[in-house]
Formats: C-alpha cells, sequence, structure tokens
C-alpha cells in the first residue's frame, strides 16, 4: 500500500500553496492518474513520493509518506543531466539488479521494446538518443529492479505508437501500484481506474483536489454534469431569494409605514397588531438569513486555458504551394549513420501535416531541417517549436521578458493579459522560465507564435507537456488554425482531430499514410 497523509506543499518564492493537506491511499491493482492544468503541482508531488529532498530546492513539505515493504521504480519528466553524459552501458549497469538478468531476459525486454538486442552495452551516450529512445531506456532500467511501485511522469512523451501500446500494455496488467501524470487522452481513456484531480481555483488562489475511483471519461462527464446541476440550482436559489426577499420588503415597508401613521387618537388593538405584525416579519428575516446560510454555492472549478492562433494574414489560399521540401539523405546529428533517403514533401494551402514513425528515425531531425529552410524565407512567416523548448527559450528571464524585449507598457500589459487567459499567476509571469513546468515552457512559445503573424507552423510534439484538460484546446485552436501546420507526433487524439494528411518516416523516406 502506498498511502499519503496530510501533505502540504508551499511554493518558497512566491508562498503559493500547490497542494494543501493531501491524503490518498493506494493499493495493488490500482492504475491512477494525476491530472490538472500545467503548474499546478504533478510532478512536483511525484518528486515528492519518490524522493521528498526531490523538490525541497523549491517547495516545503509538510506530510506523511507510508510505503512499507513497496519497491519505488520513478520515471522523471526529463532525463537528468548527469545521466546525459553516461553511455547506455553505464547507465544500465548502475540498476541493481542489471547484472543479475540473464541474456534471454535482456533479449525480450529488447524485443518488447523494439531496440536493438545489444542497446544494453553500447557505448552511444544517453544525451545523443532521441526523445522516445531515453524514455525506452529509463522504464527499461526502471523495470529491471523489479519495482512494486511505478511512479511514471509523462511516461507517453516522444515514445512511438507501437511503444505507446506496451506502456498501455504495462500499466493495465501490473498486479501493483501505477501511479502516472500523462498528456496523452488515449492512455489515460485506455488505463487508469483511479482519477486524483488537483486544480487551482479562486485565480490560483486555492488548491484543491479530487480523488475518484473511476475511469477518465465517467469522471470528466460526471464533472460536467454537476457542474452544470450546481450552477443551476445556485442560479434557482437565488432568483428564488431575490423573489422572496423583494417580497418581504414590500411586507416589511408596509407594516413599517402603517405604524408610521398611526394617529395618538387609534386604538391600542391596532397598534398592537401592526407591532404584532412587525415582530412576524424581523422573525421571518432572521429565517430567511438562516436558510441563506445553506444556499447552494456557485460552483467553482479551474477554467481552461484560452488563446488565439492566426489572424487575417494568417491564411494562406487552398490551391497554393507552400512548401515542396526536397533531401537526397538524412543523416544523424553527428552525420554518421545515414537514416533515410530521397525524402519529399509538398504542403498545399493550409494543410495540417503530422510526421510519425518509430524512435530514432529521425523524425526530429528532419523537422529541424525543415524548420531551417522555411525560417530562412522571406515569402513565409514560419514559427518552430522544437521537441526542447530550450533550444529557443531562455531560461534566466520571465516569460514577460522573452516575449517583449522592447519595455514598452502598453506591449507589456498585453502579454501580461495574455498570460494571464493561459493560467499563469502574476508571480509566474516574473518567475525565470527555467523554475516553470514544461507546459507553462510550452505555453510562453505557443504565445509567442499567437502574437506573431505566422502563416506556417513547425511543431516537435506539440501536446506534449499539456495536460489531458488544456489538450482539447490546443488541438481545435491548431484545427481551426488558417496557415499550414508540419508536425511530428504520437498523440493519437491530434491525429485524428487536427492532421489532414499523416506520413510514416522510415529508411525509404516519407510515405503518406492512406486516410
Amino acid at each position: 500500500m502506498l498511502q499519503i497523509k496530510n501533505l502540504t506543499i508551499t511554493h518558497r518564492k512566491d508562498l503559493r500553496v500547490i497542494l494543501d493537506k493531501f491524503n490518498m491511499a493506494l493499493n495493488a491493482g490500482d492504475k491512477a492518474v494525476i491530472i490538472g492544468e500545467e503548474g499546478n503541482g504533478k510532478s512536483t508531488l511525484m518528486k515528492w513520493i519518490y524522493d521528498p529532498e526531490l523538490a525541497d530546492s523549491y517547495t516545503e513539505c509538510d506530510g506523511e509518506r507510508i510505503a512499507n515493504g513497496e519497491v519505488m521504480g520513478y520515471l522523471p519528466q526529463e532525463l537528468p543531466e548527469p545521466d546525459k553524459d553516461k553511455t547506455l552501458y553505464e547507465y544500465f549497469s548502475e540498476a541493481q539488479l542489471f547484472y543479475d538478468k540473464n541474456p534471454k531476459e535482456l533479449s525480450g525486454m529488447a524485443m518488447d521494446f523494439n531496440v536493438p538486442g545489444d542497446f544494453f552495452y553500447s557505448d552511444q551516450k544517453m544525451g545523443s538518443l532521441s526523445g522516445g529512445e531515453k524514455v525506452k531506456a529509463q522504464l527499461m532500467r526502471m523495470l529491471m529492479d523489479n519495482p512494486t511501485v511505478l511512479l511514471l511522469d509523462e511516461p507517453s512523451n516522444d515514445i512511438d505508437i507501437s511503444t505507446l501500446e506496451l506502456l498501455e500494455k504495462l500499466i493495465r496488467e501490473w498486479k501493483h501500484i501505477v501511479l502516472f501524470i500523462s498528456h496523452d487522452e488515449t492512455l489515460i481513456e485506455n488505463t487508469a481506474n483511479v482519477i486524483i484531480h488537483i486544480e487551482q481555483i479562486i485565480r490560483k488562489t486555492k488548491s484543491r483536489y479530487t480523488i475518484v475511483r473511476d475511469n477518465y471519461k465517467n469522471y470528466i462527464e460526471r464533472r460536467a454534469r454537476d457542474y452544470e446541476r450546481q450552477e443551476q440550482q445556485a442560479i434557482n436559489d437565488r432568483k428564488e431569494k431575490k423573489r422572496r426577499d423583494e417580497k418581504l420588503a414590500r411586507v416589511y415597508n408596509s407594516v413599517d409605514n402603517a405604524l408610521s401613521n398611526i394617529s395618538k387618537g387609534s386604538r391600542d388593538s391596532i397598534a398592537k397588531n401592526l407591532k404584532d405584525k412587525m415582530h412576524s416579519v424581523k422573525a421571518m428575516e432572521k429565517r430567511f438569513e438562516r436558510e441563506d446560510a445553506n444556499m447552494t454555492e456557485m460552483p467553482e472549478q479551474e477554467e481552461a486555458i484560452f488563446f488565439n492562433l492566426g489572424n487575417k494574414n494568417s491564411k494562406i489560399p487552398a490551391g497554393k504551394t507552400v512548401v515542396e521540401y526536397k533531401l537526397d539523405e538524412l543523416r544523424t546529428p553527428d552525420n554518421t549513420n545515414v537514416l533515410a533517403k530521397d525524402i519529399f514533401l509538398r504542403v498545399r494551402g493550409p494543410e495540417k501535416i503530422c510526421i510519425v514513425g518509430t524512435n530514432g528515425t529521425g523524425k526530429t531531425t528532419l523537422l529541424k531541417k525543415i524548420a531551417e529552410e522555411l525560417l530562412a524565407r522571406k515569402d513565409i512567416k514560419a514559427q518552430y517549436m522544437p521537441q526542447n523548448y530550450e533550444e529557443l527559450l531562455d531560461l534566466d528571464v520571465s516569460p514577460v521578458e522573452f516575449l517583449d524585449d522592447t519595455g514598452d507598457k502598453t506591449v507589456r500589459t498585453h502579454i501580461r493579459m495574455a498570460l494571464g487567459a493561459l493560467k499563469y499567476t502574476t508571480d509566474e509571469m516574473n518567475h525565470p522560465i527555467r523554475e516553470l513546468s514544461g507546459g507553462q515552457k510550452a505555453k510562453v512559445l505557443l504565445l509567442k507564435m499567437s502574437l506573431s503573424d505566422a502563416n506556417v507552423l513547425i511543431l516537435d510534439e506539440p501536446t506534449r507537456n499539456f495536460s489531458p484538460l488544456s489538450g482539447p484546446v490546443i488541438r481545435k485552436v491548431l484545427s481551426s488554425f488558417p496557415g499550414a501546420v508540419i508536425s511530428v507526433s504520437h498523440d493519437r487524439k491530434y491525429i485524428e482531430e487536427v492532421c489532414t494528411k499523416t506520413y510514416t518516416l522510415s529508411e525509404r523516406g516519407l510515405e503518406e499514410i492512406p486516410s
């Protein structure tokens, strides 16, 4: 059993309470997903559960973790810096039970994860692997030590669809405890039986959490119904209160007016009767006040992010050829190996292109080359979102400073309003970008695109760090973007809802997948 008691997490810098008196108990067979908007503390909670010291540098945590007899396995959202310089052999040899695995077991694991049989003994540096290969390596090393609790922070990031399906199977069939964070709604729908929803409500001034033992679809649908029902009941209660208060006020004014106009010669019985009526009115008023204390409250929930992408300058005519990209050979970044040959990609009008393929085939490398060519062109306005946000972000400046270097007050006010619509607090707008979550960093790049006149977007895994609650908003905005989109993604809902054409990258080049 994994149990958390009365955990409160407070951000050291702005003293914001990220999680308040959090209690949770998970047992064997539980597949629990943590959902919530970016920056709500999901990864921080995961770090604290695995090792409280991982969250100590930027938060104060007070609570109790009970995990008697459990063996923790942790997959962080990003590969730790010290591991990037290790060879694959050095990395795997640090697993406690690596040398207890026989060749047949290692070969079976390599086959399951679709990596070469000698993957575990390679001299290749971990940092040189593709995003998906890094995730695979971390998962395999974690599983070697036979954990009973899997703590997975965005395990679906960057892995190809076949590995996603393997991950789904792993989570579904795991006999012990799984606690994971994921942006992939399909993965969540197919695996989770416990939903842990962390929210920051009332403009991020109050932390709230909900734990429900149900599947994701049921939870989201019931949450929407409950919110709508409570909101309608609260509206009805307030209408009834207004009608009742107006009637009470009329009675009060009538009695008060009658009392004021009683002449001295009037009979005492009339005055007594009016005074009794006034007493009843005041008693009724106090009873109404007590009833109002139990009136249905207006429901509070964290609102979805909001932003626009594209304007009248972003529109591309349907018949216009935007891109005709040719590449004889696609090589690895170090130029040692040929990954693919005879690559050709044509994009017309506002097409939404997605490139898929197994990990290590060079999708990110190809997209970078396409971005280099398109960013240099003068006849289009392209914007690029890399898989590694740090390629474009200055981590030492704030989001406001990154998005505007003019210092103009009006421009900065507009940027702050836009960041607010993306659920940044005032403090977060002024934090160095390096202190933000992966999803918040992604929002900075999306907002940069939103503030531009771009008509071509080049996106490497655009939904990889957005919560399943933000995902539908991102997909809707990209689908309605009036320009062209060239992307790499393994997000199945993104491919289905946004992309008009999908290509597979292999050693033979790009091949369109029939729709």
